[in-house]
């Protein structure tokens, strides 16, 4: 049988892996709370709670529910509140199917920020601070998945993580919708602005210097983030910015209202008029919205006030903030991409090569031979090798990501790395199969409340304990200071994109074995030099 590469809808989402109260009054806190943590936002006060050293903050609304007319519209600003509101518990998360990120949530109510800061910050303090945007490939997960308290603890910053819509319900672009708004499709990106400049108005009451932010996300996080590095509503809101396993793909005007109208079909509510169309899908219950988004697969829009020109090819001509830069990827990103190919034959895998590269498709074959001796994974092996080196899912990983870093580094400090611990316990149980260092498996190492199906971080051994403790101190010290650091470790070096020593990258490995690696020695693991004869890969389309 032929197989097509795996829906990137769907391991994206699935690799990356959850209340807000329009009232204005709320119920009185049991007394025993009296101690709690207090700060006043610009809508109200909330009272967090203390564990092992740090304050958390949770479910802070920092937009107004997106319900009713609001649903696809640019987010507003939240009600204000009279009182105490709690916020020891997580909030929502925003509308998406059931995945190994977590449950099914049907609230649209979800438009909320997290903060972390070490006990007793005051807001005398201004600590540098860390937000982070979720991965989950537009379709899922939330801020609830990364709790920041472990490099907040350590490393003495303020955390911050946030919800923006997802789905259908952050990046549906159709006729009506654009004539409503030219920002149209993006709304799940305008959201996660709009949670940046509540950090900007709001984090130093929490201890936090809002001219000392740093943005890092993951997957498509990372692409959030590179977003950010381009879009004009960003300007001003961040000094840093790392991409964890992300790009910068985007798609056009017309190809969003291609998918927006096979999407409004299946819903039910194409109407001849673009405006009732819209209409049928504001009435339409949650549930509704979403069992009809199975098969919907999102991106930013380009050709918008948002982003004039597709985040790629701005970043291509130099055309972004020239911030300070921490990216990089994972050194077997297809690992976890590839599962689909678990059990498939030879002809199989013949099969999807034929059918992704056509005409160099015996070239591919050539580079990503099958063995003398196979086994039920290797079909798996050889795909994953092939996506990661390709960058084919979405432009994350191996020779694209290499190519992503050397533009960062022609116009401002970048520093890169890639995850390369092979022998950590996989994202999810597949009893023979060595995930590698795939896709989202670096997350636990940062923040080990992560889990895509089962949490790992409880599986380190001590060598990984180590490797975590290392990565967290290496991003607090980016968010410090802008130059990622460890003591007694290899010290991390500014990546050139030419000239003496140019292309060093650190690799990151278990057992304080981390160690720079030359550009040539990465070109060569992952063959970058076959695919630079290939067909440059299109995430603009």
């Amino acid at each position: 049988m032929t197989r097509r590469p795996p829906n990137p809808r769907t391991w994206l989402a699935a690799a990356a892996l959850p209340l807000v109260l329009a009232a204005t009054a709320l119920p009185t806190a049991p007394a025993a709370a009296s101690t709690a943590p207090i700060v006043t936002t610009d809508h109200g006060a909330v009272r967090g709670a203390a564990t092992d050293g740090v304050e958390r903050f949770l479910g802070i609304p920092y937009a107004a529910a997106p319900t009713g007319a609001r649903r696809w519209k640019a987010p507003e600003a939240p009600a204000s509140w009279d009182g105490v509101r709690e916020a020891s518990t997580f909030g929502n998360a925003c509308p998406v199917l059931p995945s190994t990120n977590g449950p099914r949530s049907e609230t649209e109510d979800c438009l909320v920020v997290n903060v972390w800061r070490p006990v007793g910050t005051t807001s005398k303090d201004r600590l540098p601070v860390h937000v982070f945007i979720h991965g989950g490939g537009l379709v899922n997960g939330s801020g609830a998945q990364n709790d920041e308290s472990p490099l907040v603890g350590r490393t003495g910053v303020i955390g911050v993580s946030l919800n923006y819509r997802l789905g259908v319900f952050g990046f549906l672009r159709t006729p009506g919708l654009a004539a409503e708004d030219a920002n149209a499709g993006n709304y799940g990106f305008l959201d996660q602005e709009a949670a940046l400049r509540w950090v900007q108005r709001n984090i130093a009451a929490f201890g936090g210097r809002a001219s000392e932010v740093t943005i890092d996300g993951e997957s498509a996080g990372g692409w959030s983030v590179c977003g950010h590095l381009v879009s004009r509503g960003s300007k001003g809101l961040f000094r840093r910015a790392m991409i964890q396993s992300g790009s910068c793909p985007s798609q056009t005007p017309a190809r969003a209202g291609e998918r927006g109208a096979a999407y409004v079909t299946t819903a039910g509510c194409a109407k001849p008029d673009p405006a009732a169309a819209v209409a049928c899908l504001r009435s339409a219950s949650v549930a509704t919205v979403l069992d009809a988004s199975t098969d919907f697969s999102p991106r930013f829009v380009s050709g918008t006030p948002a982003f004039p020109v597709a985040p790629a090819k701005a970043v291509a001509k130099g055309d972004f903030r020239h911030v300070p830069i921490l990216v990089g990827a994972n050194r077997d990103e297809g690992r976890t991409f590839a599962q689909d190919f678990i059990g498939a034959s030879r002809s199989d895998y013949e099969d999807f090569v034929r059918s992704t590269f056509g005409s160099r498709a015996d070239d591919v074959l050539r580079h990503y031979r099958w063995p003398s001796t196979s086994n039920t994974f290797t079909a798996a092996y050889l795909v994953g090798g092939i996506e990661t080196d390709s960058g084919l899912i979405a432009g994350i990983g191996g020779c694209t990501n290499r190519t992503l870093t050397r533009t960062f580094a022609k116009y401002t400090k970048t520093y890169a790395y890639e995850f390369d611990h092979q022998r950590g316990p996989g994202l999810t149980p597949v009893p023979g199969y060595v995930w590698g260092a795939g896709h989202a498996a670096e997350l636990a190492y940062i923040w080990p409340s992560f889990n895509n199906g089962t949490p790992i971080a409880p599986l380190f051994d001590a060598s990984e304990q180590r490797l975590s403790r290392e990565m967290t101190l290496s991003w607090g010290s980016f968010t410090r200071d802008g130059k990622p650091s460890v003591p007694d470790q290899p010290t991390w070096v500014r990546y050139r994109a030419k000239g003496h020593h140019h292309g060093r990258v650190m690799s990151l490995r278990a057992g304080g074995q981390s160690t720079l690696i030359s550009d040539a020695t990465y070109v060569a693991e992952h063959k970058c030099a076959f695919w630079a004869t290939m067909p440059t890969l299109d995430v603009t389309a």
